[in-house]
C-alpha cells in the first residue's frame, strides 16, 4: 500500500488580460501620414499607367526646355528672395532708422498679393501699349518699338521679378523670427572682438539664422514650382505649365502624372540639399535671461539707404499693384458687387480658416512626434507627408478626386450590401474635399515652421520637464508651445494667406456653383476683364493684411524683454 500525499489545490489569481500599450504618438503619426499621403500615392500610381507615346513625344520635343527653364526660374526666384528677405529682416531687426516700426509689418504685405494678379497689373503698365512705354515714346519722340530698348515683361526675367516681389516675405518672416530669437551675448561677443554691424551680420547672425533661412528659401522654390498663372500668362515653359498642357490639351492624366512624378524628383533633390546644407546646424540659446537686441544707430546716409532698401519691395510688391487695382475697383465696384461678391468672400474666409487650424494642429503633432521618437519610419513618413506642397495643385487635385471617389464608392458599396441603401457621394464635390486638399498641400508649411521652432529648444528642457513629472503632452502644452508661439503664428499666417490665393485645387475640387475670391478673379482675368475683378483681388490682399500686422506684433513680442529692454546704441 502506497501512501499518497493529499493534493492541495492552491487558488491562484487568474491572469489579467493586459491591453497592449499603444504608442499614441507613433500610431497617430502613422494615421495622419497615411491619410495625407494617399492622394500623392494615387498620383504616383496613375503615373505608372501606360500613357501611349505621350512621354516619348515630350522627351523628343519639350522636356529639355522644361527642365532648363524650371531650374533657371527656381534659382532666380530663390536668389532674389534670399537677398531681399534676409537683408530687410536684418535691417529692421538690428538697425535704428526712420520708418523702422512701419517696415516691420509693411514688408510682409506683398505676400498677400497673388503672383498672377501682380503679373496682370505690371503687364498692363509695362507692355508696349501700356502707359510707361507710351510716355517714353511721347517724351523722346520714338515712333516704333525698334527705336528704343525696353525689357520685355512677358519673359523669364519678368516671371522671376514678379514672383520675387510677392514671395520674399516667406524668407523675411522666418529670418526675422530667427534674428529676434538670437542671443544678445553672442552678438555682444562679436562686437567686443572688434566686429562691426556688417561683420556681425555675415559671420555671426547669418550662420545662426541659416536653418530658418534655408526653410524659407525652400518654401519659395516649392511655391515657384507650383505656380501656373504667372508662367502661363508670360508664356514661360515650366514643368507646371507642361503638366497643365499635357493634362488639359493632350487629355492625358497619365502623362501629366508622369511629369508630376519627375517634378517630385526635383523637389526631393531640393529638400535633400536643404537638409544637407543645414545638417548639424542646430543652435540653442542657453542664456537664462533674455535682453533686448542691440539697435545699431545708422548715420543719416546709411539711414536713407536702409529706408530705400525696405521701401522699394513694398512699393513695387504692394503699393503699385494696389494703386492700379484700386483705380479699377472705384470704376467697376458695382459690377463686382452684383456678381454675388459677399458670398464669395465668406466662402474664402471659411475654407482658409478651417484649413489653417487643421494644418497647424497636424503640423505640430508631426513635428513633436518626430522630436519624441527619431525612428527611421517616423522620419520617412513625416517627410513624405510634407511633400504635398511640392505637388502641383491640379495634379494633386486629380489624386484627391480619384482617392475620395474610391472612398465614397467603398462606403456606398458597404452600405448597399449591409443595409440596402445608397449613401451617394459623401466627400467628393464638398468643402471637405477642398479643405482636405488645402491641408495636404500646405501641411509642409506648418510642419516646417513647427519643426524649426522645436529645433531651437534645447533637449535639456525636455529632460527638466520629465524630472518634474510632466508627460510628453504636458511638456508640449506648458513648455514648448509658449516658446514657439512665434513660429506657430508664422505658420498659421502662411497657410491662411496661401489658401486665400490657392487656385488650381479650388477650381477642380469645389462644389457646383461654389466660388471663392481666387476663382472669381481668375475667371474674370482670363476673360481679360481684370477691372471688373479688381475689388475681389483687393479683397484677397486686405484679408491678408490684418493677420500680417497681428503676426508682426506677435513675433516682436515673442522675445522676452524686447518691449521693456533698453536699446543699445552703436555707431
Amino acid at each position: 500500500m502506497t501512501d499518497t500525499a493529499p493534493t492541495t489545490l492552491v487558488d491562484t489569481p487568474p491572469k489579467r488580460f493586459k491591453m497592449p500599450r499603444i504608442n499614441v504618438w507613433g500610431f497617430g503619426t502613422l494615421a495622419v501620414c497615411l491619410g495625407v499621403a494617399m492622394p500623392i500615392v494615387w498620383v504616383l500610381g496613375l503615373a505608372l499607367t501606360p500613357s501611349g507615346d505621350i512621354w516619348q513625344h515630350l522627351v523628343d520635343t519639350v522636356l529639355t526646355n522644361l527642365v532648363i527653364t524650371t531650374l533657371l526660374l527656381m534659382l532666380g526666384v530663390g536668389f532674389g528672395t534670399f537677398v531681399i528677405g534676409t537683408g530687410t529682416a536684418w535691417i529692421v531687426t538690428m538697425c535704428r532708422f526712420p520708418g523702422k516700426r512701419i517696415f516691420e509689418w509693411a514688408l510682409l504685405i506683398p505676400m498677400a498679393v497673388p503672383a498672377y494678379v501682380i503679373a496682370y497689373v505690371y503687364t498692363d503698365l509695362l507692355e508696349y501699349s501700356g502707359p510707361i512705354q507710351g510716355m517714353i515714346r511721347d517724351f523722346y519722340g520714338f515712333e516704333t518699338k525698334s527705336d528704343y530698348y525696353f525689357p520685355e515683361i512677358r519673359s523669364l526675367g519678368g516671371a522671376i521679378t514678379m514672383m520675387t516681389l510677392v514671395l520674399y516675405p516667406y524668407v523675411y518672416l522666418l529670418a526675422r523670427a530667427s534674428f529676434l530669437e538670437q542671443s544678445v551675448c553672442v552678438l555682444e561677443a562679436s562686437r567686443t572682438l572688434g566686429k562691426g554691424p556688417w561683420e556681425s551680420f555675415l559671420k555671426v547672425a547669418l550662420p545662426l539664422a541659416r536653418p530658418a533661412i534655408a526653410v524659407g528659401v525652400s518654401l519659395v522654390m516649392m511655391e515657384t514650382l507650383n505656380d501656373y498663372g504667372t508662367v502661363d500668362f508670360f508664356a514661360v515653359s515650366t514643368f507646371s505649365k507642361g503638366i497643365y498642357d499635357v493634362w488639359l490639351n493632350m487629355n492625358s492624366p497619365e502623362g501629366a502624372a508622369q511629369l508630376a512624378s519627375l517634378l517630385l524628383m526635383f523637389v526631393m533633390v531640393l529638400v535633400g540639399l536643404e537638409r544637407y546644407g543645414r545638417r548639424k546646424q542646430k543652435f540653442h540659446n542657453t542664456a537664462t535671461q533674455t535682453r533686448a537686441l542691440p539697435g545699431f544707430k545708422l548715420s543719416p546716409g546709411l539711414s536713407a539707404l536702409a529706408f530705400m532698401a525696405c521701401a522699394l519691395p513694398v512699393v513695387l510688391g504692394f503699393l503699385v499693384p494696389s494703386w492700379v487695382l484700386g483705380g479699377y475697383a472705384l470704376d467697376f465696384y458695382q459690377d463686382t458687387l452684383d456678381a454675388d461678391y459677399w458670398t464669395t468672400t465668406w466662402n474664402s474666409l471659411l475654407l482658409s480658416t478651417l484649413a489653417a487650424i487643421i494644418a497647424i494642429i497636424l503640423g505640430i503633432f508631426l513635428a513633436y512626434s518626430l522630436r519624441l521618437g527619431q525612428s527611421p519610419w517616423i522620419h520617412a513618413m513625416t517627410r513624405f507627408a510634407a511633400m504635398g506642397y511640392a505637388v502641383p495643385g491640379a495634379v494633386l487635385a486629380i489624386g484627391l478626386v480619384m482617392y475620395l471617389g474610391w472612398v465614397d464608392n467603398t462606403i456606398d458599396g458597404w452600405a448597399r450590401e449591409s443595409f440596402g441603401f445608397s449613401t451617394g457621394l459623401i466627400f467628393s464635390g464638398t468643402i471637405i474635399a477642398i479643405t482636405f486638399g488645402y491641408v495636404v498641400r500646405f501641411l509642409s508649411l506648418s510642419f516646417g515652421s513647427a519643426e524649426t521652432g522645436l529645433g531651437k529648444i534645447t533637449a535639456n528642457m525636455d529632460g527638466a520637464a520629465r524630472t518634474l513629472g510632466l508627460g510628453p503632452m504636458a511638456t508640449l502644452r506648458r513648455v514648448h508651445l509658449p516658446i514657439m508661439r512665434g513660429s506657430i503664428m508664422t505658420a498659421a499666417l502662411l497657410v491662411f494667406v496661401d489658401c486665400m490665393k490657392e487656385l488650381p485645387m479650388t477650381v477642380m475640387l469645389r462644389p457646383f456653383n461654389f466660388e471663392t475670391l481666387a476663382t472669381f478673379v481668375h475667371q474674370y482675368a482670363s476673360d481679360e476683364m481684370l477691372p471688373e475683378a479688381a475689388l475681389a483681388a483687393l479683397s484677397i490682399v486686405i484679408a491678408g493684411i490684418i493677420p500680417v500686422i497681428l503676426l508682426s506684433i506677435t513675433i516682436t513680442r515673442s522675445r522676452a524683454g524686447h518691449q521693456t529692454g533698453k536699446e543699445n546704441t552703436a555707431e
